[in-house]
């Protein structure tokens, strides 16, 4: 009988006792949607944060969405961001018929590259929607002052972000308003999930109707002040998201362990590039991805990691080299050099907080001995 490798996964979630509790104390309730549990995460997540609002949501992508709408995006209006993202980020712009103006990103940092923002700003500029890529907080500071100069909102795309911080203050808490996501691969996690947060009364109230169904929070139930959308985030999720909360600097401090180890047995392996860190940025680990060198065959390296057990995967795709945004755009290859570079060279490595040092030992290793055999 023919041996199956047994895979090291992509992520995993951290889910303790506590937590189960918690949801098992909703499942005995007769409130499973728009219950207090609800209200109870958003407060605990305000706090955390240190906005005065928190909005829950079913997901980031639902969050961005009504970002875009509550800050008045329409048909022609353009909004900054990056091609090194997620899809979801660009497409929150599209759902409101705005058009995605793409900016080439810093090739340390795989932020937005800030010095390069200004030239794309054109008369129908609305916004600047920057993404916090892989929880390295963008630079802030020059991306307001850019704001300020121009009239433009921002919109954090702080999905992978939770917990990070730039020059000693919390991402999620520069533009008009942020969004952060508590997918399974998250820092933390509500299932799926997602969370608004602004200190914008007029964003808070029109995020709170737009997600459940365009109602007032006063009025009747069948009563729709605007148009809305179920984006509603239920009681489970919610007392998930509450007992994650209580743990989320055990939780950040376990990813931040792991990628020390990776960092450390994987400096100075030719061929291979680990994660730069921007001087005065407190980094939330999401991902793990290393860059290979350009005489390597990233492809080849994938395949020879998955048949040797190691889960991985690329990240990202650039997003104006996906076909409906070729299509839609006329989106080519060679737009954002920096951006198609990076992407055809990273790797996403089995990353999460309960990984042993044996386990990111095979899985250095493992790459360290693909490279020997994956040479272009």
């Amino acid at each position: 009988m023919e041996h199956k490798t047994e895979m090291i996964p992509l992520s995993r979630p951290d889910i303790g006792e506590e937590e189960i509790r918690l949801v098992n104390e909703v499942l005995r309730t007769d409130w499973l949607s728009m219950g207090p549990k609800v209200g109870e995460f958003e407060k605990n997540f305000a706090d955390y944060i240190g906005t005065e609002y928190a909005i829950a949501v079913n997901s980031g992508t639902s969050g961005l969405h009504l970002c875009m709408k509550s800050i008045g995006i329409n048909k022609g209006d353009e909004v900054i961001t990056a091609p090194f993202s997620f899809i979801a980020s660009s497409n929150s712009i599209i759902f409101e018929n705005g058009k995605p103006v793409f900016v080439d990103i810093d090739p340390h940092t795989l932020n937005i590259d800030a010095e390069k923002i200004e030239e794309a700003i054109t008369r129908n500029t609305r916004a600047i929607l920057p993404v916090h890529v892989f929880g390295q907080p963008c630079k802030m500071d020059a991306i307001m002052d850019i704001a300020e100069d121009n009239n433009l909102s921002v919109i954090e795309d702080a999905c992978e972000a939770v917990g990070a911080e730039y020059n000693g203050r919390k991402a999620g808490t520069f533009g008009d308003a942020s969004v952060f996501a508590f997918y399974p691969n998250k820092q933390m996690t509500t299932g799926e999930g997602g969370m608004i947060v602004t200190d914008n009364k007029d964003i808070a109230q029109s995020c709170i109707s737009m997600r459940n169904q365009g109602r007032s929070e006063k009025g009747e139930w069948l009563d729709h002040i605007r148009i809305g959308y179920n984006y509603r985030l239920d009681e489970m999720s919610c007392a998930l998201g509450i007992g994650q909360l209580k743990r989320i600097n055990e939780l950040l401090e376990k990813r931040s362990r792991v990628a020390d180890e990776y960092s450390k047995q994987l400096s100075g392996i030719e061929g291979v590039k680990t994660q730069y860190l921007d001087p005065g940025v407190k980094m939330s680990w999401f991902v793990y991805v290393v860059q290979v060198g350009e005489y390597i065959d990233r492809n080849k390296v994938m395949v020879y990691l998955k048949e040797h057990g190691v889960s991985c995967r690329p990240y990202f795709t650039p997003i104006h080299l996906q076909p409906f945004y070729k299509e839609m755009f006329g989106y080519d290859e060679g737009d954002f050099p920096i951006c198609e570079k990076v992407c055809n060279s990273t790797i996403a490595l089995p990353f999460y907080g309960n990984m042993d040092k044996g386990t990111t030992r095979k899985v250095c290793n493992t790459l360290i001995d693909s490279l020997k055999f994956c040479e272009k």
